[in-house]
């Protein structure tokens, strides 16, 4: 049977998912009157609530086509730059992509990032251009941008000729020219079949089976399994292996206890798998990513590939504050390290260091996305934590001086915004490279930005632009400090007593500013109930009730009536702090604290020059 290995890659929004959908269902494999879900690929809670794809996954489908019965592997990627670990690792499983761009957004950030990959590892992209039937789409437009990103990117003369297919994966049809219109993607598949070479690994089949470890996840009844693709020989349950790290050393030894093959959406066992295909096998207990398991004769691991380094780091702690413990049931300091190293063992992107003298662990890696997407899942697993503002790794150039991670910025606003966006970003030390229309009335501004100036940025940006603005960004290099960015212009009112908020304090207070908190809510000295009007923090009693006399009853006077609080989502509440504040997570709540809860003990703000 022929076999073809391809990934699908796009920005965020381009539609991946749905397009894996649309090639699922007409690829026969499910039954007529078989129940199916909207963006199937998406199996995780975070996944469907965000409706983004977080982790990479495979899939597989059998397709009868020109060239007669073939299996295609399809992995379906993240489309955020903060999950780009994830889409460097497995363009090593397979020989070709799909990259997916919008026929109305065209070339975006992430285009560029996955783009980039794609063609340093050698592979011959396919363009989709999707979306094609969209009111304000461009297909020609975005054709020309792509060959123009292909040729800036340093695409060779074989890469630049790539096929283009229009398509439309929410309608689920695929044509190779758009006057000529069809019904469905069979179009896509066979040039997915054409245009993909067989893997290469298959002439190999007869050598010691080796498969380098791209993912890697837990079963409860099957312990650790390991995703990859067979570079060498087959595999056969019940073989014995061992497992050697990116430097040839043996790691452990063992039996495969299962091969699970993808098919469909499902992974079954098979009694044999052969070279060139992606499979899962359990029976390690301690290999990991990057390592490589092979037959007992064999003591050369395969090559991995180098990822990107981490450039935003945050500590994660206990939760110290006077509400600890009532919420959640993992808040031990070695209960937390455990999880975060489990994280970091099947993350490459993630790395974890305990922070010196404490009990608190730095957790680096590409966005706070990616980081406040780790503490949410912790949060629901049960943890209390309490979080610090997220700083930017630097490092030292060759000549001593300190780099900073640049990104590059892609904003869409309406014309109307452009001012206060470009003047809001050039006081935060950003450079604007490329200004102009990008159709419906909205004008695209291209920005180099220095990473820790985006921190916080997204309400205010949000804010500025009411609403309509959308802002795209993807790690691009390291260039020298660019000096001191101003932090949040507003000071916070902090609680001062322990007890439970009042609504006749709270609307006392309500001239003072923005409220975070609600009546009847538990409170502690130290914890932040409200943003101030002015620059500076202030301490404020938010339990005091009204006193109350024999004449004047507590019915007495008009109906307390407050304005609702403002809510904060975890990534919201992780970029509104400041380097003094703490971010206190648990299944329950998110609060935010000063990081010293006592007033007498915190050092006094200077008012900013």
């Amino acid at each position: 049977m022929n076999l073809r290995n391809v990934a699908i890659i796009a920005h965020v929004d381009h539609g991946k998912t749905t397009m894996v959908d649309a090639l699922l269902a007409q690829s026969g494999l499910f039954r007529a009157n078989e129940a199916t879900t909207e963006r199937a690929m998406d199996s995780n809670d975070q996944e469907r609530e965000r409706g983004i794809t977080i982790l990479a996954k495979c899939t597989s489908v059998l397709w009868n086509g020109k060239a007669g019965e073939t299996r295609i592997n399809i992995i379906d990627t993240p489309g955020h730059a903060d999950f780009g670990g994830e889409v460097e690792r497995i363009l090593g499983m397979v020989d070709g992509c799909v990259i997916l761009v919008d026929a109305e957004e065209g070339v975006m950030p992430q285009t560029k990032f996955v783009l980039t990959k794609a063609l340093k590892m050698g592979l011959r992209p396919i363009l989709c251009i999707n979306k094609v039937d969209r009111a304000h789409a461009d297909p020609d437009r975005v054709l020309n941008e792509t060959f123009d990103l292909f040729a800036a990117l340093g695409a060779t003369d074989e890469q630049l000729d790539f096929p283009v297919i229009y398509a439309s994966g929410r309608s689920g049809w695929a044509t190779m020219d758009l006057s000529q219109p069809n019904d469905n993607l069979t179009p896509l598949y066979d040039l997915i079949v054409e245009h993909v070479p067989a893997p290469a690994a298959q002439a190999r089949v007869n050598e010691p089976f080796q498969i380098l470890n791209v993912l890697i996840e837990s079963d409860p009844f099957l312990g650790r399994i390991l995703t990859g693709r067979i570079a060498a020989g087959k595999a056969i349950p019940g073989m014995a292996i061992h497992a050697l790290d990116r430097d040839g050393k043996e790691i452990e030894r063992g039996r495969i206890t299962k091969v699970l093959a993808f098919r469909g959406l499902k992974r079954q066992p098979v009694d044999e798998a052969e070279a060139g295909d992606i499979v899962a096998i359990a029976g390690m207990s301690k290999a990991t990513v990057a390592d490589t398991l092979c037959a007992m004769e064999v003591t050369e691991a395969l090559p991995s590939l180098p990822i990107d380094p981490p450039t935003i780091s945050m500590t994660v702690a206990v939760n110290d504050s006077p509400l600890a413990g009532r919420e959640g049931d993992k808040v031990q300091s070695r209960v937390i390290r455990d999880r975060l190293m489990k994280e970091a063992e099947a993350n490459v992107a993630i790395r974890i260091t305990q922070a010196p003298g404490s009990d608190a662990y730095e957790v680096a890696g590409r966005g706070e996305l990616q980081l406040g997407v780790l503490i949410e899942n912790m949060r629901r697993e049960g943890f209390e934590l309490s979080i610090s503002r997220p700083r930017v790794v630097y490092q030292t150039g060759e000549n001593g001086e300190k780099m900073e991670p640049i990104e590059d910025v892609m904003i869409d606003v309406d014309e109307e915004f452009s001012g206060i966006v470009i003047e809001k970003l050039s006081a935060r030390k950003a450079e604007m490279t490329d200004m102009g229309p990008s159709g419906a009335g909205k004008t695209r501004i291209q920005l180099k930005c220095p990473s820790r100036s985006l921190i916080g940025y997204q309400g205010e940006f949000l804010t500025d632009t009411r609403g309509s603005g959308v802002l795209n960004r993807v790690f691009s290099h390291y260039e020298e400090h660019k000096g001191a960015i101003e932090g949040r212009l507003k000071g916070v009112l902090v609680s001062n007593s322990d007890g439970d908020t009042a609504a006749f304090a709270l609307w006392n207070l309500e001239d003072r500013g923005v409220m975070f908190v609600g009546a009847g809510e538990k409170t502690y000295q130290g914890m932040i109930i409200g943003e101030n009007s002015r620059w500076d923090d202030l301490d404020v009693n938010p339990i005091k009730g009204k006193q109350l006399t024999n004449v004047r009853a507590s019915g007495k006077d008009e109906a307390v009536r407050l304005t609702p609080p403002r809510q904060m989502s975890l990534e919201q509440a992780i970029a509104y702090i400041e380097e003094d504040e703490l971010v206190e997570v648990t299944p329950k709540n998110i609060r935010l604290r000063k990081a010293i809860l006592n007033p007498s003990f915190r050092k006094k703000r200077q008012k900013p020059e």
